[in-house]
This record gives structure tokens, C-alpha cells and sequence, in this order.
């Protein structure tokens, strides 16, 4: 007696899932509604032109966050810059900016909570 394809199919896939480890199951997630999340971070966006190396961060959080900017200049004699860090308040955007000799390998901002 030959299986159907589509009963064949049902099994296969059955057969997928009950193989499945514990841990790979979807899990029901159970909600705190008393808490709300914290949420953090300024968003920023880099842009290079050259040498010359520009961010804008802005922060539509309460918390205060202490961003910087990291540069990578590409040339080995090239020195990498990290800028001091900037407070970036709540609703506030802030400019930060740096420069290689030569080119920029890669840049990036990092964020710190302030207080």
C-alpha cells in the first residue's frame, strides 16, 4: 500500500519536529506586565569623506549616554583616534568628529550609561 504524497509529507515533517532537541522547542513567553522595558542607546550614523570622520547620535531615551567615536586608520603609521566621551541627553543630538593622515579602515561608537 503506497502512502500518499501529502500523508508522506505530514509524517516527514512530524518526524522533523519530534526530533527536535528540548531546547530548540518554541517555548510560550510569559510577560511581566508590571515592568516596563528599559530601553537605551542613542542612535547614531557615521558618515566618512576622505580622511575626515562624522557622527551624529541622537537620543530619544531618558537615560543619559556617554558616546564616543572610534577610529581605524588604514596605513600601520596612521594613528587610530578615540574621541573623548560626549553626553548625549535626553532628546539631544550631539556631533562627533575625527580624521586619519590618509584612509579610514572602519569606524564605530560606543555607548556608555552616564551617572
Amino acid at each position: 500500500m503506497r502512502l500518499s504524497h501529502s500523508l508522506a509529507s505530514a509524517t516527514v515533517a512530524v518526524a522533523l519536529v519530534l526530533s527536535l532537541p528540548y531546547e530548540a522547542m518554541p517555548h510560550t513567553r510569559v510577560r511581566n506586565e508590571g515592568a516596563a522595558p528599559h530601553l537605551f542607546g542613542a542612535e547614531c550614523r557615521t558618515t566618512v569623506h576622505g580622511s575626515h570622520v562624522m557622527a551624529y547620535c541622537h537620543n530619544p531615551y531618558v537615560d543619559v549616554d556617554r558616546v564616543s567615536l572610534h577610529i581605524e586608520c588604514d596605513s600601520w603609521w596612521d594613528l587610530d583616534t578615540d574621541t573623548d566621551p560626549v553626553d548625549a541627553g535626553p532628546a539631544m543630538t550631539v556631533r562627533l568628529t575625527g580624521r586619519c593622515w590618509e584612509d579610514v579602515r572602519s569606524v564605530w561608537v560606543s555607548h556608555q550609561r552616564a551617572g
